[in-house]
Formats: C-alpha cells, sequence, structure tokens
C-alpha cells in the first residue's frame, strides 16, 4: 500500500510540471551576453539595447542605430539598390549573400543616408554586423565613398559608425581596394573643410579598422567595443608575449591616445550634436536665414 502510495505521489508530482512546462515566444526575452540576466526585449530596445543590469551595450542594428540619432522623418537613404555580385566566382558566395539579406532584410553590409541631429544636416554610415559580419565589399566601400563625396558636395559633416570583421575574403584584392578608395574620398573631404566624425562600435577590426574607421577628426567608441587589427592571439604568437586583459578594447585605446572619447550609447546623440553645433553644422534654420 505505501508502494502504491509513493507511485500515486511520484506520479501527481510529475503531471503539473509537464503541464506548466512551455516555451517562451521567439523575440520577447533576450539573454544579455555580459552578465546573462534574461530582460524582456521590448524594455531593452527602450534603453537602446543596453543592459539595465551591467550597462553592457549589445549590438544595435543599421536601422536601429539610424532610429536613435536622426531626427525623426529626416533621413534620406542613398544607394539602397546596389547589390554585391561575385567577381571571383567564390563558391557559394552569391547563396550567403541572399541569406543575410533574408536575414537582415538589409541589401549590404552599411546603411548611408543624410538627416538631422537636432536639426543640424548631416551624412551618416552605419556598418550592421548581421551582414557578412559586417564585412568591407565592393559594395560597402562604394557606398560609404559616394556619402563621403555627397558630404562634401553638399558641405555637411560626415559621421559614420563602424561594425566589421574587415575585408571581404570572398572578393579578394578588389575588397582590399576599398581601404584605399574610402581613404582618398576622406582626404579630399578634408581639404575641403569637411567634418568627420568616426564612432567605433564592436567589434571594428581588419581593414576597416585600417582605414577610415581610425581617421577622423574626432574618433570616438562605445564602451568595451573591440577594435584592433589582427586578433589577440595571432599578436601574442607574433610577439612571444602576453597582452594585458583589456588589450584592444575602447577604454585601452583611451588610455594610449588612440580615441578622443569612450561614449555611452545613451549620450550618443547629444554629444554629436555638441560637435556639430561647435563646429556650426548647417541647420534648416541657417538655409532659411541664408
Amino acid at each position: 500500500m505505501l508502494k502504491d502510495l509513493f507511485t500515486k505521489k511520484k506520479k501527481y508530482a510529475t503531471i503539473p510540471s509537464e503541464k506548466l512546462k512551455q516555451d517562451v515566444p521567439e523575440g520577447i526575452m533576450t539573454k544579455c551576453p555580459n552578465c546573462k540576466s534574461i530582460l524582456y526585449t521590448k524594455e531593452l530596445m527602450k534603453s537602446l539595447k543596453v543592459c539595465p543590469k551591467c550597462g553592457f551595450h549589445l549590438q544595435m542594428f543599421a536601422l536601429e542605430r539610424i532610429d536613435s540619432l536622426i531626427d525623426p522623418g529626416s533621413f534620406i537613404e542613398y544607394d539602397k539598390g546596389m547589390m554585391s555580385e561575385n567577381p571571383l566566382e567564390f563558391s557559394g558566395y552569391l547563396e550567403r549573400l541572399e541569406k543575410d539579406r533574408k536575414k537582415s532584410s538589409l541589401n549590404e553590409a552599411v546603411v548611408t543616408g543624410e538627416g538631422t541631429i537636432d536639426g543640424m544636416k548631416t551624412v551618416i554610415g552605419v556598418m550592421d554586423a548581421r551582414f557578412r559580419m559586417g564585412s568591407m565589399g565592393s559594395v560597402v566601400g562604394e557606398k560609404i565613398t559616394r556619402a563621403i563625396e555627397k558630404a562634401t558636395e553638399k558641405g555637411y559633416p560626415f559621421i559614420i559608425f563602424t561594425a566589421s570583421g574587415g575585408a571581404r575574403m570572398q572578393e579578394g584584392v578588389l575588397s582590399l581596394m576599398q581601404m584605399a578608395k574610402t581613404s582618398v574620398a576622406l582626404r579630399r573631404f578634408s581639404d575641403e573643410g569637411g567634418l568627420f566624425i568616426s564612432v567605433m562600435t564592436h567589434p571594428t577590426t581588419g581593414g576597416v579598422s585600417a582605414s577610415f574607421a581610425s581617421v577622423g577628426d574626432y574618433n570616438f567608441a562605445e564602451p568595451k567595443a573591440l577594435i584592433g587589427f589582427a586578433g589577440r592571439r595571432i599578436i601574442e604568437q607574433t610577439i612571444r608575449e602576453e597582452l594585458p586583459e583589456d588589450f584592444q578594447t575602447a577604454e585601452f585605446l583611451l588610455k594610449h591616445g588612440q580615441l578622443d572619447k569612450v561614449i555611452h550609447r545613451h549620450d550618443m546623440k547629444k554629444v554629436l550634436s555638441q560637435v556639430l553645433d561647435i563646429h556650426g553644422a548647417g541647420g534648416e534654420e541657417d538655409e532659411q536665414q541664408a
């Protein structure tokens, strides 16, 4: 009898747990990669994807970044329809591109355009790490170059937010050429007196960090962003020394004079607005008075 009672009790105890076991609908909750806290996605979005528990900055998508900075209704996108081809006939490359287009709803790893920040006109480019890890191929380099040329033509400041794994290996030397092309466009922009603000987010590495990302009139970064050229392990193996724990972080670069400021995401629009205002970036009111 005791055996029957135990069996019944055990059976009774397992039934409710099976009934209560439910899958949380996808997208409702997000896990912080840093502190592992489970967060309501809706609340996380209100916080601009900054974890309220530990302050970790989760990756922002390109259009999310633009929405957080550019005045509502003022953004005009450039070259939206530009898409990469397969000049080197790299096996499976076109299929991977199509997969990333569906995943990100973008045609390439950067979104460029113009808009206003607190009424001040600017050209902006924002890279998106969901598309081929934000790697720079021919179209990425061309879109950024065209945006710089548009800023030169209109006399607007140019702001770029980088998030990249570097040059795109599937396009070989054509990808590496974009380092020089974007840098030359920025030199011409600078010669015309243009203001260039570079904001490096996590991660900014390889050919992007070694070209346009590092030559701003102002070089900013988000907290804890990974910024560097070669990987930590490669450098340690080459120099046969152990690197500091915070090596290649935004804070390390700031301490060694390679950044002007590390900016919390909640303060980003305010700081950019202040810099634009200091440099006399033209707004709608200025145009009307002129």
